[in-house]
């Protein structure tokens, strides 16, 4: 096929789209490029799976570090597993993709996209997304839309689309939105308590954007896009008319009473007893494999039927005015906080709404402890992470044990994000802060849940964060024109209705946002109104969170680690570390703590014991300041020669007393004076052009008003001249150069005072 490509000027770039010139056998294959930035995606189909009911489409993103001109980190250096950011890119385009292939299309999908170059000023996300839709779009596969991606930010005020790398660094929040031509179908948004009708205003300019986006995979689609052909499988109208009319009644009777278990119970009751009145369990002991394969297929197809059923009376309900649960379409779950639940912990809190429920724990850590992150951008360090569990008794079930999947890295990521905005900067509080949010029970809005809950675990552990933030999840049902907006919907309400939209914010703007929708879309007017009522609800949850911990607690938990943060000049990092680390692990043994050292000069000193990180403390500072002529200090003798006392006026510092400086008074040997260990008072008369320092006791002692008592055997005159030249040489590089009438030859001991 011959290479075919279109292009648009979008942002102030050109967006490219190609395709037939890689991956032909792929059953759509295309590269996306911006800038300097290309994506590839390729999409293929495969028969469905034998017995499955349901749509099993994958979505893979992976991040060639090649791209980038980089090596793998760590020992291994080919791409493992997929990384954190990786995952929730795979997230970001399937759910947008999701809801529009059509309903009982069960045909194997699998979309794979790969990152051929990176520019550092384009990213992947949005482009990896185009990529899947136009792939998808030019195949043979069914699919009702094409979607685009797009992104948004504010610099200095004013909206940008698609702004580069280095604009986001600056700008106040970051929101990515996905759709088709006519409505929004996804959003995710971190940023720093922004108002709601600029968020708004940011999706309008972000879905113009798609739409241009759009256009172009259209163009490209009627230039190399195949028919389209599949087996959609939907169940006979007289089966399904025939269920409803058994079973309608029933469920609905069911809809509209608290407790999730009691109807779960109810509604399973009702199934199992329409299964086995329409597909009766083979009893014959005589009967054929296969008649016992056609049973099994039958009562299958009733409880899929049946699912659609409840689906449609719950959906009926609702509109009707009868949620679920009973509530009003405005009420929120009842509420319960509570925090420092657990000893030893450095932060607690468990959030309760409803039969929703999560335990968050703080640890506080060093900048040890901070988590390297690798990919196609520079390296950097995380300060600060989220992380949240799903078990499956949280539901009531049992599954295997396993590793956090998608599912749980996007919601923790959405919490983590969240609680971003409120966090005090690294100067105010340099720990390194780590939140495990395990949910235990669950009926919806668990990472909404995990978002209350780590922002009073923070409180708890005495983080001076500078906002309360509170989350909750907006529900949609829109079906013959009628639309009701849901507040605090329940799993089932998720599960059977057409939105779930995210909010977290304080009292000041939104921190964050996440939806999906399981139709094409909604309007903006919808979005709108969803911002105002999830600000409503916001409002009342941050009240009954004030009222378990109004602000954070004025000091950490005594098991914390006590963290000390210092500034040293670069250059000396060097001594502080002392040759093969000699200096840094002496002092780590002695005052009993870790200390990390940036590039920049910057150490953290951190110990369980606040008294030995403010001895380590002041041990750095000593080291690093600079010794200054004329001050005194209190030093300490560490070495006697004849020709007088080496004293360390501070760690790895040390200078010459001469003997003819130690006393006010006639001193025949050094040791007459002081002995080694002593602490003396000295002041620095001199530090020469090779750093070597020269200090004098006797000049201290007289600034200070002090002076030696008379020793045995009368004052006898100064010494001579015998320090001079035996006092330079042997100080070698630690005590200063002799000066004035002590630089000459000397006389002998003893000898005539000058």
């Amino acid at each position: 096929m011959q290479a075919i490509q279109v292009s648009r000027e979008i942002g102030g770039r050109t967006l490219t789209i190609s395709t037939g010139t890689y991956a032909k056998l792929a059953g759509g294959a295309v590269t996306v490029q911006y800038g300097e930035t290309i994506l590839f995606g390729a999409v293929a189909r495969a028969n469905p799976r034998e017995g499955i009911d349901f749509f099993p489409l994958q979505v893979d993103y992976r991040e060639r570090r090649a791209a980038a001109g980089k090596f793998p980190g760590g020992f291994r250096k080919r791409e493992g597993q997929p990384t954190t950011r990786e995952v929730l890119i795979s997230r970001l385009i399937d759910r947008p993709l999701r809801p529009l292939f059509p309903k009982g299309f069960m045909d194997e999908v699998q979309i794979q996209l790969n990152t051929l170059a990176y520019d550092a000023e384009n990213d992947t996300d949005i482009l990896a997304g185009i990529a899947a839709s136009a792939a998808v779009a030019i195949s043979d596969i069914p699919f009702l839309s094409p979607t685009a991606h797009a992104k948004v930010g504010r610099i200095d005020g004013q909206l940008v689309v698609n702004p580069t790398e280095q604009q986001l660094a600056e700008s106040d929040f970051t929101l990515v939105v996905a759709g088709t031509k006519n409505f929004v179908n996804m959003i995710e948004l971190d940023g720093r308590e922004i108002a709601e009708d600029v968020v708004a205003d940011a999706i309008q300019l972000a879905h113009r954007t798609i739409i241009q986006t759009v256009e172009m995979i259209e163009e490209l689609q009627q230039k190399a896009g195949q028919e389209k052909r599949g087996d959609i499988k939907l169940p006979e109208p007289g089966f399904v008319d025939a269920i409803r009319a058994r079973v309608a009644d029933k469920i609905r009777a069911v809809k509209g009473q608290p407790g999730k278990s009691d109807r779960n119970e109810q509604v399973k009751a009702i199934r199992d007893a329409l299964v086995l009145e329409l597909a009766p369990p083979v009893t014959d002991p005589n009967a054929s494999y296969m008649s016992i394969l056609a049973q099994k297929d039958e009562a299958k197809k009733v409880r899929a039927v049946f699912a659609e059923v409840e689906e449609q009376v719950t959906r009926e309900a609702i509109l009707s005015g009868v949620r679920p649960d009973g509530r009003g379409f405005h009420d929120i779950r009842p509420l319960s906080c509570a925090v420092d639940i657990l000893p030893r912990v450095h932060g607690s809190a468990v959030f309760t709404r409803g039969e929703t429920q999560a335990m968050c724990t703080i640890t506080l850590g060093t900048s040890g402890d901070e988590q390297m992150v690798d990919g196609l951008a520079d390296e950097y360090n995380q300060k600060f992470m989220l992380h949240y569990y799903f078990p499956s008794y949280s539901v009531g079930e049992v599954r295997p044990i396993r590793g956090p999947g998608r599912r749980e890295i996007g919601h923790g990521a959405l919490a983590e994000k969240s609680l971003m905005a409120i966090l005090p900067t690294v100067d105010q509080f340099p720990y390194t802060v780590r939140i495990i949010s395990d949910i235990l029970e669950s009926n919806g809005s668990s990472s909404m849940a995990s978002a209350c809950g780590g922002c009073l675990a923070l409180m708890d552990a005495g983080v001076p964060i500078t906002n309360m933030v509170a989350g909750i999840s907006i529900g949609l049902v829109q079906e013959n024109g009628k639309t009701e907006l849901l507040t605090d919907i329940l799993g089932e309400e998720d599960h059977f209705g057409d939105m779930d939209f995210k909010v977290v914010g304080s009292k000041d703007g939104i921190t964050a946002i996440q939806l999906d929708i399981k139709t094409e879309g909604i309007s903006h007017d919808i979005i709108r109104q969803t911002l105002q009522r999830a600000r409503e609800a916001r409002m009342k949850i941050l009240e009954v969170m004030k009222a378990t911990i109004a602000e954070p607690r004025k000091s950490i938990s005594k098991w914390a680690p006590r963290l000390l943060t210092i500034k040293i000049n670069p250059e000396k990092i060097g001594k502080l570390i002392g040759p093969g680390g000699k200096n840094i692990k002496a002092l780590q043994e002695s005052t009993k703590t870790n200390i990390d050292i940036e590039d920049d000069g910057t150490v953290y000193i951190s110990s369980t014991d606040s008294a030995g990180a403010e001895k380590a403390r002041d041990i750095v500072e000593a080291m690093m300041q600079e010794v200054k002529v004329g001050k005194i200090y209190t030093g300490r003798v560490v070495s006697l020669k004849e020709f007088g006392a080496f004293v360390e006026i501070a760690p790895e510092t040390d200078g010459l007393c001469h003997v003819s400086e130690l006393s006010d008074q006639y001193v025949s040997r050094p040791d007459d004076v002081v002995k080694i260990g002593d602490e003396i008072p000295v002041k620095v008369l001199l530090i020469d052009d090779t750093g070597r320092i020269k200090l004098s006791r006797k000049a201290a002692m007289q600034e200070l008003g002090q002076s030696d008592p008379p020793r045995e055997g009368g004052e006898r005159g100064p010494r001579n001249d015998r320090g001079g030249d035996r006092g330079g040489d042997r100080g070698g590089d630690r005590g200063p150069r002799r000066e004035g009438s002590h630089s000459g030859g000397g006389r002998g001991r003893g000898g005539p005072r000058d």
